[in-house]
């Protein structure tokens, strides 16, 4: 296609060639460039494209689109726009015939809660005959297939390829986390959001590479809300009017507060011998009881997010109840039956709010004692370490601190920073390093009417050790544990 063609939608300036000229690919990885490709340089963390100017166009590149001034070779066409990443978002949708545009998309953002809402909305939407597309945290899942996901919301070129053969597939709707990184990296710029939402906030992701400070956090999430038809808000939050302040779509909002549109009322937590769940009762914009086999009052706030999705796809209140009875997602609150005594669960939490949710969540149902087995991932804020640790220690009954992701760190450099956190309370702790022994010792020491929650990894299948992803995953540790016992 033209290299105009690409363009059309933004403002540039050809600082050298022929913007008219012909081009093969969109390309944005210095390692992938061809013959004939129009090569978009971008600043990143690690890498700047930039640098990679004469190397990509003595690889045959025709043209650069860049923010700064670069080296080219003598018969390369040189672009200059504002913002590179801003540029490849909207060169991407042009480049796949602008996909969304055939797509009903529905954006969920949020600290808490985008993975299981994605989950439950698919689940929900598909009952009643859509075929529905999702980009997350877990994966990206495009008619039958399924393919692991780097990062939560993934480069706008990803997006925008997934959009296309989502739309090939026979998919009507996409349904996709978006996490305020790529909100803030210009990942989901340009696309036509039918839905936004936004499920809560809390202070995380504010440190080296991710947002600068919790403002900068708040505005990112907002982003979202400049982009979409309707905005579906959680009322509840304290941050919900920061995070709406410069929307320009219509707001609706749900909640447990007596202003929300669609709202949960009599709460009650269900516990049986290796069950908990919840149900309330719908009021507001819709009239109807929901029982869910995840427990909490997050399960409540994840839920209630997808039945005001639902509702704009005109669903059957039978239908919604069905598909809610039924979700569940991988990672989250992910129960494991290691006996009859007692519980075990996997969750994600790998922040002080997600952490400090769910234990508060099981406090409800009256266990035992908790036991949380955790760890935290190395080059990343240190502060997540103190406060987790702190948390654990005020709230678990026991805390087995273990290791993580310790990616370029010592794993007992992460573990004595979270007892840093710990000793400020007067929880009980122990600290065994190999995260498969110290399932281990959880499961030997279990007691009648525990609850062990082994968090922090998830849906993860491996462990990242200077550079290396090696195969590890919690369900096969625990598996591994009672074979051996």
């Amino acid at each position: 296609m033209r290299l105009t063609q690409l363009l059309e939608h933004l403002e540039y300036e050809v600082v050298k060639g022929n913007h008219e000229i012909e081009v093969t690919e969109l390309i944005n990885d210095s390692r992938k460039v061809t013959p004939g490709c129009v090569f978009v340089c971008i600043s990143g963390a690690v890498s700047d494209g930039h640098e990679y100017a004469g190397e990509v166009g003595a690889k045959g590149a025709k043209a650069l689109i860049t923010e700064k001034e670069v080296e080219a070779l003598e018969d390369v066409t040189v672009i200059r726009v504002k913002d590179t990443r801003y540029a490849l978002a909207l060169m991407s949708a042009a480049y796949f015939g602008y996909p969304a545009d055939k797509l009903k998309i529905i954006g969920i953002t949020g600290t808490k809660g985008k993975t299981t809402t994605t989950y439950m909305v698919k689940s929900i939407l598909e009952g009643v005959g859509h075929k529905v597309g999702l980009i997350g945290t877990i994966e990206a899942i495009i008619g039958d297939k399924s393919i692991s996901a780097n990062n939560t919301t993934p480069e706008s070129y990803t997006i925008h390829q997934y959009f296309a053969e989502m739309v090939k597939a026979g998919c009507d709707s996409v349904v996709m986390e978006v996490s305020s990184q790529g909100l803030m990296l210009h990942r989901t710029a340009g696309i036509p959001f039918e839905i936004g939402i936004f499920t809560n906030l809390g202070e995380d992701h504010i440190g080296p590479n991710e947002h600068k400070d919790f403002e900068d956090y708040k505005r990112c999430k907002g982003i979202l809300f400049t982009q979409c038809r309707l905005g579906i808000a959680n009322i509840d939050d304290p941050w919900y009017q920061d995070v709406f302040r410069n929307a320009t779509c219509q707001v609706e909002t749900f909640g447990m507060s007596k202003e929300a549109d669609l709202r949960a009322t009599d709460i009650e937590h269900i516990t049986r011998p290796g069950y908990l769940g919840v149900r309330y009762h719908v009021n507001g914009l819709m009239d109807f009881d929901v029982e869910i086999d995840i427990p909490g009052d997050f399960s409540v706030y994840n839920s209630l997010t997808a039945i005001a999705v639902c509702r704009h796809f005109n669903v059957p209140v039978e239908n919604i109840k069905n598909a809610l009875k039924v979700a569940k997602v991988r990672g989250r609150i992910e129960m494991v039956k290691v006996s009859d005594e007692f519980t075990m669960m996997i969750d994600y939490a790998h922040n002080a709010m997600s952490l400090e949710s769910l234990l508060h969540t099981l406090r409800d149902y009256h266990p035992e004692r908790i036991v949380t087995i955790f760890g935290c991932g190395g080059n990343r804020s240190r502060t997540r370490r103190y406060e987790m640790g702190e948390v654990s220690g005020r709230m678990s009954d026991l805390t087995i601190i273990t290791s993580d992701n310790p990616r370029f760190e010592e794993p007992q450099v992460i573990i004595d920073d979270i007892i840093t956190g710990m000793k400020k309370t007067d929880g009980e702790y122990i600290s065994i390093c190999d995260r498969k022994e110290a399932i281990r010792y959880a499961i030997e020491h279990g007691r009648a009417g525990d609850v062990i929650i082994l968090a922090g990894k998830g849906h993860e299948t491996y462990q990242e050790i200077k550079g290396v992803k090696y195969d590890m995953d919690d369900r096969n540790l625990i598996k591994e544990v009672l074979e051996e016992l």
